[in-house]
């Protein structure tokens, strides 16, 4: 899975995260029977990339130009929301304890290997901020600026939401091309699996709910 060509890493430190707008793939007109945005992408064993291995993404946006997605079961590493919104200067440090009791079973994700510094909020639909939101499908809304980690912070954010740093991106066509080479299941995106907090279940989960027994699957893979 390749970064587009045109992307580069976000330059910018960990104090800018989330500024300005969501990433131009959202921008994207996104229409048609046969796109994939408001699905999940399960990985399965002929999965070639293993960044993406037992990876559940969460597609944001597909299009004939391509396609871009949340990676929502793998955590990102020495991170929490409380300390997050502390180095981000959303909250002061004094308030520390009090958003460990109101953010700290929010987990941050690893959402995926393009522009690992800017971070994209998955949330449910009770939240709305005008020309920074996009709606996806199914309840499930993505915004892209630190307004919405200032609501959250403040208690006046969305009933549910995880904040995933970075994204996963497909150039035109390539999506497709995984997906016909038995890399992904694509399947329906249930809205509870994406905000529940057990990061570790949700892929044995992703697959139960699709009537395929995870153990199986690992017998299948394993075979000569």
């Amino acid at each position: 899975m390749a970064h587009p060509p045109h992307r580069r890493p976000d330059p910018t430190s960990a104090a800018s995260l989330l500024a300005g707008k969501a990433a131009s793939p959202l921008q994207t007109e996104l229409s048609g029977p046969n796109f994939l945005d408001g699905q999940f992408l399960v990985a399965m064993p002929g999965m070639a990339d293993e960044r993406f291995a037992r990876s559940v993404i969460y597609v944001c946006a597909h299009s004939a130009d391509g396609a871009m997605g949340i990676i929502v079961n793998k955590a990102a590493t020495d991170i929490s929301m409380p300390d997050l919104l502390v180095q981000l200067d959303v909250a002061p440090e004094a308030d520390a304890i009090r958003l460990r009791e109101r953010v700290g079973h929010m987990p941050v994700l690893m959402g995926g290997p393009v522009e690992g510094r800017r971070g994209f909020v998955l949330h449910s639909d009770d939240f709305h901020i005008q020309q920074s939101t996009l709606i996806i499908d199914d309840g499930i809304c993505l915004t892209a600026t630190v307004e919405i980690l200032r609501a959250i912070a403040s208690g006046e954010g969305p009933a549910s939401a995880v904040l995933a740093l970075g994204y996963a991106g497909w150039q035109a066509g390539q999506l497709e091309s995984e997906i016909m080479a038995n890399g992904w299941l694509n399947c329906p995106a249930d809205p509870a699996l994406i905000f529940n907090a057990d990061l570790d279940a949700k892929y044995d989960l992703a697959l139960r709910a699709n009537g395929i027994d995870p153990a199986m699957l690992s017998m299948t893979a394993g075979r000569a």
